[in-house]
């Protein structure tokens, strides 16, 4: 049963399954819209870094670090539930869908066409326009490779790599390569060796 005492972004937040019959959709919608024009703005035109580091505060609600780059075109379903650390780089036509919640650590590189979605929906037809959410977090010195995707609910840990092409389902650990459909570790990184 839902608790009525929460707004409709914390029971989405939440993982709670949520109707577009549900009566507050509209307050996920208005949220949705909005992006969707910071989006064009951003994706439309030539920005400096600055511009795009201004849009994306707007988008996110939140002022990026002067040291945060993105190339665009970018993509986000709602923008408002991403957060990044300082030194990230993403580069273009990524899809960020966010209403889980994305939190990018520090240092971290996101490849080209790189997706990480945080919504699902349920099995049963019945119900499948629902919505139910579960979060995405990238720790510090992460880096994803090209036309990588991340499921709902994944963590990367510290200074992995997710190969390009990989399809992460299930927690990566920290300092590991991890490639394939579904993502496997293939490979432990051990820094001391590395030049």
């Amino acid at each position: 049963m839902k608790d009525n005492l929460k707004d409709i972004f914390e029971r989405d937040l939440s993982g709670e399954v949520i109707p577009l019959t549900d009566p507050d959709y509209h307050k996920i919608g208005s949220v949705i819209n909005e992006a969707q024009k910071i989006i064009a703005e951003l994706n439309n035109i030539y920005h400096d870094k600055d511009e795009v580091q201004a849009l994306f505060s707007r988008l996110t609600g939140i002022d990026v670090d002067k040291t945060f780059e993105l190339l665009p075109p970018f993509y986000t379903d709602f923008g408002r539930n991403i957060r990044v650390g300082k030194n990230v780089f993403i580069n273009h036509c990524c899809e960020f869908m966010d209403r889980g919640g994305i939190t990018i650590g520090n240092d971290v590189l996101i490849a080209p066409k790189v997706n990480l979605i945080t919504i699902g929906h349920p099995l049963n037809p019945a119900d499948r326009r629902a919505t139910y959410t579960a979060p995405i977090a990238i720790a510090n010195g992460v880096w994803i490779g090209a036309g990588a995707t991340v499921m709902p609910g994944v963590t990367i840990g510290e200074n992995s790599v997710v190969a390009a092409g990989a399809v992460v389902t299930k927690d990566v650990p920290s300092n590991t390569v991890v490639a394939g459909v579904p993502a496997k570790v293939v490979k432990a990184l051990n820094f001391d060796s590395i030049g």
